[in-house]
């Protein structure tokens, strides 16, 4: 590989650039952001070589790491400029949409669905950093759809920035997803609204919020511009497992409301097993 080009020079996009000028120092970078603002940063930061719109005909890789709702357009728009020996790849947080989108475009076999399970609640290019990817789980879905030369392309990038890779269809991953990280969000915006609302002296959040508080909430400062997307794209998904959710929270307030304690230490000891799972994974 010689060439990338980046389209969303943000928390993603931009930690994919400084993690291939890391391994791969001689490639040309280039890239383009909707803020001339990110677009300045990824320049100064190094995650680009070069600032421009639109990718060379003889790019390697073009990644597009833009909120969910523009993926759409934005590959439909890609694929029909790209020549034959380009890639295309995605890192939207949902994919089923995407998949049916793309599926009947002739150039169909130049593009991967990808989704790196990374992040952190900050975003911009200022937040990207090289070492974002290194060891997270990347999701490509319906691999048997893309050039098996171009497919090698990606490997080489993936194993280069020590991605771990794993392969899902399309509506399993955003029903998955749905639960394990959208509801998340969630619950974190929610709980920091609730706190707002409840709380008006800033001070006294300061001052009482504690370690529990501060990683509960911690999503809640992600990136609107980022999540309000992702909600209205995978809808159908979230709804059902903010229905199961809103079910258990009603559930554990009647048990604290007759002041059961003994359901209510079962229920969180049940709950408890989520402990070992999640350690099986360090």
């Amino acid at each position: 590989m010689n060439k990338i080009h980046i389209v969303g020079l943000g928390l993603l996009g931009g930690s994919f650039g400084l993690g291939a000028r890391r391994k791969f120092p001689e490639m040309t970078i280039t890239g383009t952001d909707i803020s001339t603002q990110n677009l300045k940063d990824a320049l100064t930061l190094g995650i680009i070589t070069k600032a421009q719109e639109k990718p060379d005909l003889d790019t390697d890789i073009i990644i597009l790491a833009t909120p969910a709702d523009t993926l759409g357009d934005l590959l439909i728009q890609t694929l029909d400029q790209v020549g034959e020996n380009t890639l295309v790849i995605d890192l939207g947080s949902t994919k089923s949409k995407l998949c049916l989108q793309l599926a009947g475009h002739p150039k169909r076999k130049q593009y991967l669905a990808g989704h790196p399970i990374a992040g952190t609640e900050y975003s911009g290019p200022k937040a990207a950093f090289a070492d974002l990817l290194d060891r997270k789980v990347m999701i490509l879905c319906e691999m048997e759809k893309t050039d098996l030369h171009l497919k090698e392309k990606a490997y080489e990038l993936f194993d280069a920035l020590n991605l771990k890779l794993r392969f899902m269809d399309p509506e399993e991953h955003d029903r998955h997803l749905a639960f394990v990280s959208h509801l998340s969000h969630i619950s974190s915006f929610m709980l920091g609204k609730t706190v707002l609302q409840k709380m008006e002296d800033e001070k006294n959040i300061f001052d009482m919020a504690g370690s529990g508080f501060a990683s509960t909430v911690r999503l809640a400062k992600s990136s609107p511009a980022m999540w309000a997307p992702i909600l209205t794209e995978n809808k159908d998904n979230i709804l059902a497992s903010l229905d199961g959710y809103i079910s258990n929270l009603t559930a554990i307030r009647e048990k604290i409301a007759s002041s059961d304690g003994e359901a209510i230490y079962k229920e969180l000891e049940e709950i408890n097993k989520i402990r070992d799972i999640l350690d099986l994974g360090r």
